[in-house]
């Protein structure tokens, strides 16, 4: 294929050349001015030549850098929540593509419980994600038992549907440190490795709260979101140049606990007639978004928010 590529260039060189020597040669004969045409001509021959063969290196250059269309078999991935139904669906999803599993999540026996029905070889473990130290600490187990992460999946989060004045300062503070806060640390943990090697993926959960401003959701709840949406934004800037893509999934009414056990059956009822497609969002769809986005074939992508909505927003 290169072969192909540098003798395409150097046959566009070679005709740029001889066509204008011919014109000049014409030129000279029929123009008072002699050769001077041809010296011009000569040039811009030149110059000609040059491009064709600055083309060729350029061919080359990206056919020497083939899109990796390799599988996830043997990555470790770390996925945080992931006893909840969307954590377990992402953790099972990404087993089920041959990656080794971090199950993260404040119950250790629950963590354990659902690494051990994974395909592959995979460790549950209790990480407080809003504490820096305790991510640390967890971190170090998971590289030391499975080995460095090539994949983050921040999942975890809490729910709240309190308004602005009935947020209290200590609520407020909460869910950013689980929601946002959370997010960081791991970035910082996870990250280093994913760059040293030159791949890397991160997907955060968001909500489609970062960008309605919560239907329903509380104001604490949709702006740790929202600010996660920027982490995402910033993280992806930072090393889009080191084949680290960050991305995010922002659903919304999704079947899980967190969400259906805090709306009440006449307030679902009202939502299903207020959804386009008129039913919910299951935790295997929106697996199978974060699976996609870790896909080598996804490379090209980064610094993305899929928006999983039923089409209650288009843009």
């Amino acid at each position: 294929m290169f072969g192909a590529a540098r003798a395409w260039g150097r046959a566009r060189a070679t005709c740029a050349f001889d066509t204008t020597r011919r014109l000049a040669s014409a030129a000279a004969t029929t123009s008072p001015l002699g050769r001077a045409p041809v010296k011009v001509a000569l040039a811009m021959s030149a110059g000609c030549a040059a491009l064709a063969m600055w083309r060729e290196d350029e061919v080359c250059c990206a056919a020497s850098k083939p899109v990796d269309k390799g599988t996830l078999r043997g990555k470790v991935a770390l996925v945080t929540g992931a006893t909840g139904s969307i954590g377990s669906a992402v953790a099972r999803d990404l087993a089920m593509q041959g990656c080794s599993i971090a199950v993260v999540d404040l119950n250790e026996s629950k963590c354990e419980e659902v690494a051990s029905g994974l395909p592959t070889k995979s460790i549950g473990l209790a990480i407080d994600v809003s504490s820096e130290e305790s991510v640390k600490a967890g971190y170090a187990r998971i590289a030391n038992e499975l080995g460095a992460v090539d994949i983050l999946v921040n999942v975890a989060g809490i729910l709240s549907n309190n308004k602005v004045f009935e947020t209290t300062a200590e609520e407020w503070r909460r869910v950013h440190a689980i929601n946002y806060d959370s997010c960081f640390y791991l970035s910082k943990a996870c990250i280093p490795h994913m760059k040293e090697q030159g791949w890397g993926r991160v997907v955060n959960l968001t909500s489609w709260a970062w960008k309605s401003g919560g239907l329903t959701a509380g104001t604490a709840y949709s702006a740790s979101k929202g600010a996660l949406v920027g982490l995402t934004f910033s993280l992806a800037r930072q090393f889009a140049g080191d084949g680290v893509t960050v991305n995010g999934v922002a659903p919304c009414y999704v079947m899980s606990p967190m969400i259906m056990e805090q709306l009440t059956a006449e307030k679902r009822a009202e939502l299903l007639e207020m959804i386009p497609v008129h039913r919910f969002c299951t935790p295997d769809e929106v697996a199978h978004a974060v699976v996609f986005l870790c896909s080598p074939l996804s490379g090209f992508i980064t610094g993305e928010i899929i928006d999983m909505n039923g089409g209650f927003q288009m843009d």
